[in-house]
């Protein structure tokens, strides 16, 4: 017997699933420890192995791992002091930014504090021209100085971002070197490394956020890696990038820019997995848990990929309000909305939720850790839709007077009572969640309305029909084990990187030599960093595609191309498959104005990992366990209860109703429908 392992540290609670040669799942939830987050993570490690009656040496398959490390340190700003090196002229390009304002009105508009101070930014004479032409190589007693200043400054990081570099890194590639002989024990990266692309303030932006995080996420996967092998696992961790792929510790430690969106690209990969076994082309995933909720459109069983995200905003719904990162993601939607989301009476006396969260410590108020702020678990509990003794199965059984205490004083500032309070956080969050789903819809050209919602995390299937109902979804889709599927999705996922490289080019003059070397270069990267996670380069596939534009504009649409290009060397293919792109988007094409090529793009992809679900036993159907009072919908509803484990393939239930097991719970409202699929999927649909 096999067995692999898989870990998502989130924001509030610690997933883990440890998955055997036959299909056979056994999972577990324990609260994300901040302080420590590898306490969390071996504690959860010890509850399944247990559960499963098997050793860590039993586990000999793929270890994965995704984690908050990354976010919470750019979040928190817990990371060690860090220094910028440009262009001398340029030391203000993180506070300069680009000069956009993502709300031209608003004279208080807030943006978040640069990493890296003034005081620690340094610039260094030195000029590559756009062509790539090296002007000026820095000197070696500037070099030197610079050291000096470095080291005297206390900085424990160094990114390094000159002017166009993204078309020549030697001058980068020159001062790293000769910084890591001089200062041994700071951790050195380039842009060119990192983020070779055009737009100098994304560049230095996502390289200083790459050195921000290295000093922390090294040593964090080095201490997972020594804890696994002591342990007696058999494999070293691969981690989840935000791209959907997985790659060694070691790759990922160089890059942990890479990793922010790790656990929400998993439950994305998730969702594909499903759509695969359940030949659905289209769908939107939903997963919502203890601190945030995340929506992402599968398209053709497979999620949209996006080169541009941004970390820490101001503001959730405002782009242009973050920290840019130019690096390849899963493209979803995130805004603080999940069970932990604080509810308040606003300036005006309006109720709202989020985005603040209680997190895991000292999470809502019902788990009686001393939270004192009404949170949407808390609403949850109020209204019967989860039941206090019944929290993780019993585990973790939670207070309800400090929830009722929490509620009571929310609807006293309100004027309600607290059933009225609980049901306004209820649909509030709601909304928010179906809002954020249509504006990413709309923002990328996909009609909404009929997608099947699927929907996971821990608090996904208590809220996924209100928002299905707003959406006009055809259905709802609750998949077994669906708290943990970002966990699960880590498992299902395909060794993978994604790697990009700008170089400007008219499409109708490309200089195809130039395309296959540059091409070449990046695909030798991905098989070299796919080679380090065990991977044999006879496995790997090579997918080719490119950031496009029509001249004078200043966005680009991505295109994955269907075959490598640099087989036909048909420039005119490339361009069809651009236009098509592009009309699909804004339903039009300027097909007057020339097409140029910004940025090449190479996915480089293991094997999908085989995985076949346990097959249900066929049982009988099964009954209510016991009735309780429900809120949510009417005041005081008798609604039936049934454990999701004693119900039987085919059958159906009608609601109102709650389908419960230990992880999550599943509110069916009145008007809606389940039946159980071959799978063991809850499959919900409207009346």
């Amino acid at each position: 017997m096999t067995y692999s392992l898989a870990v998502d540290i989130g924001g509030t609670f610690t997933d883990i699933v440890l998955r055997d040669s036959r299909g056979g799942l056994s999972v577990d939830k324990t609260l994300t420890t901040h302080h420590d987050l590898l306490e969390g993570f071996f504690r959860g490690v010890d509850s399944v192995l247990g559960k499963a009656g098997v050793a860590a040496d039993a586990v000999d398959g793929v270890v994965v791992h995704a984690t908050t490390v990354v976010t919470n340190a750019l979040i928190e700003r817990k990371g060690l002091p860090t220094a910028l090196v440009v262009t001398e002229g340029f030391r203000d390009v993180l506070s300069i930014r680009n000069e956009h304002r993502y709300d031209m009105y608003d004279p208080q508009i807030e943006f978040p504090e640069p990493l890296v101070t003034r005081e620690l930014t340094f610039g260094l004479k030195e000029r590559v021209l756009a062509d790539g032409t090296v002007a000026l190589a820095p000197s070696p007693q500037d070099i030197a100085e610079l050291a000096a200043e470095i080291r005297a400054s206390g900085a424990r990081a160094v990114a390094i971002c000159f002017l166009n570099s993204f078309a020549n890194p030697d001058n980068e590639g020159l001062v790293a070197a000769a910084l890591s002989r001089e200062l041994n024990d700071v951790f050195i990266c380039t842009s060119a490394e990192v983020a070779p692309q055009i737009r100098e303030y994304q560049r230095a932006s996502t390289a200083t956020v790459n050195a921000y995080a290295m000093p922390i996420s090294q040593p964090y996967l080095k201490r997972l890696s020594d804890r696994l092998r002591v342990e007696g696992f058999a494999n070293t961790p691969l981690i989840m990038l935000s791209s959907g792929g997985v790659v060694g510790a070691e790759t990922a430690g160089r890059n942990p820019v890479r990793m922010i969106e790790s656990g929400p690209a998993a439950g994305a990969l998730a969702a594909c997995h499903y759509a695969e076994l359940l030949g659905i082309d289209r769908l939107m995933s939903f997963d919502m848990g203890g601190t945030t909720a995340k929506a992402c459109l599968i398209e053709n069983r497979t999620p949209l990929i996006t080169g541009l995200f941004e970390v820490d905003r101001r503001y959730r719904f405002r782009e242009g309000s973050g920290l840019p990162v130019t690096v390849p993601s899963i493209d979803l939607i995130e805004i603080g909305a999940g069970g932990g989301s604080i509810a308040h009476v606003d300036d005006l006396g309006l109720l709202k939720v989020g985005p603040e969260s209680a997190g895991s410590n000292p999470g809502p108020a019902c788990y009686g850790r001393g939270g004192q702020n009404a949170t949407v678990t808390d609403a949850d509990l109020v209204l019967g839709l989860i039941d206090a003794e019944n929290f993780l199965g019993g585990d973790m059984s939670l207070d309800k007077a400090a929830c009722d205490g929490a509620i009571a004083r929310l609807g006293d500032a309100l004027g309600l009572n607290p059933v009225q309070a609980a049901r306004g956080i209820y649909r509030i969050v709601t909304e928010a969640m179906a809002s954020a789903a249509r504006t990413h819809a709309t923002d990328r050209g996909v009609d909404y309305r009929g997608l099947p919602l699927f929907a996971f995390g821990g608090a996904g299937p208590l809220h996924a029909c209100g928002v299905a109902d707003l959406l006009q979804s055809t259905s709802v889709i609750v998949p077994p084990q669906s708290s943990v599927l970002s966990a699960f999705g880590t498992l299902v996922t395909p060794v993978r990187l994604d790697l990009v490289r700008s170089d400007l080019t008219r499409v109708d003059q490309l200089d195809w030599a130039r395309a296959d070397r540059v091409i070449g270069e990046l695909a030798s990267e991905g098989l070299t960093a796919l080679g380090e996670s065990g991977c044999a380069a006879s496995d790997v596939t090579i997918l080719v595609g490119a950031d496009m534009r029509y001249v004078g504009q200043q966005h680009e649409v991505t295109v994955i191309f269907e075959t490598d290009p640099r087989q036909s060397r048909d420039s005119a293919a490339l361009t069809a498959q651009f236009e098509a792109a592009y009309r699909t988007l804004y339903g039009v094409n300027p097909s007057h104005v020339p097409i140029e090529l910004v940025t090449w793009r190479v996915v480089a992809r293991g094997p999908l990992p085989h995985f076949d679900g346990q097959a249900r036993a066929q049982i009988a159907a099964g009954a209510p366990k016991r009735h309780r009072a429900v809120h949510a919908w009417e005041d005081g509803q008798s609604v039936p209860v049934y454990e999701r484990s004693a119900l039987a393939t085919g059958q159906t239930i009608s609601g109102p109703a709650i389908i419960e097991e230990r992880e999550t719970t599943t509110a069916l409202p009145p008007g809606w429908s389940a039946t159980i699929d071959a799978l063991g999927c809850i499959v919900a649909t409207k009346g």
